[in-house]
């Protein structure tokens, strides 16, 4: 087996402060290093938020090592997969590429009693990517 990823994946939000910091780190946590994991907003935020990586910690995934960063066109065009989070048009379109939207309330300013329900379908989505990279490869 190579040690090349099977897909490098970009999450995008408009903060990159809690959706696509929740999905970043579960994609690390679950596929580990057989995908390539990046994270970016359109306006990011000044950390990510507290109630975020709280949820995250009930399941023991940690993303407070994790800070927001701007997306950049070089983010989108070395990514197989980018996944938007309500970004609306900030996301730049290449050819080539498997955009998917992922209509998600966001956290912002909620807090982890509310963020866990959004964490929750973050996570089936993020088994659904998988299972997908996973038939992919081996197709």
């Amino acid at each position: 087996m190579s040690s090349t990823p099977a897909a490098s994946v970009l999450f995008v939000c408009v903060h990159n402060a809690g959706r696509s910091q929740m999905a970043a780190g579960f994609l690390r946590h679950l596929a580990g290093d057989r995908v390539e994991v990046r994270s970016a907003g359109s306006i990011p935020g000044d950390q990510v938020n507290p109630s975020a990586v709280a949820a995250m910690a009930e399941l023991g995934i940690d993303i407070s090592d994790q800070k927001p960063k701007v997306l950049t066109t070089e983010a989108v065009q070395a990514s197989d997969y980018v996944i938007t989070m309500g970004c609306g048009d900030a996301c730049p379109i290449f050819p080539g590429k498997k955009y998917l939207d992922w209509a998600l309330e966001d956290p912002a300013g909620q807090g982890v009693e509310a963020v866990r329900p959004i964490r929750d379908e973050i996570k089936v989505l993020i088994e659904g990517l998988i299972a997908e990279i996973d038939a992919k490869q081996e197709a």
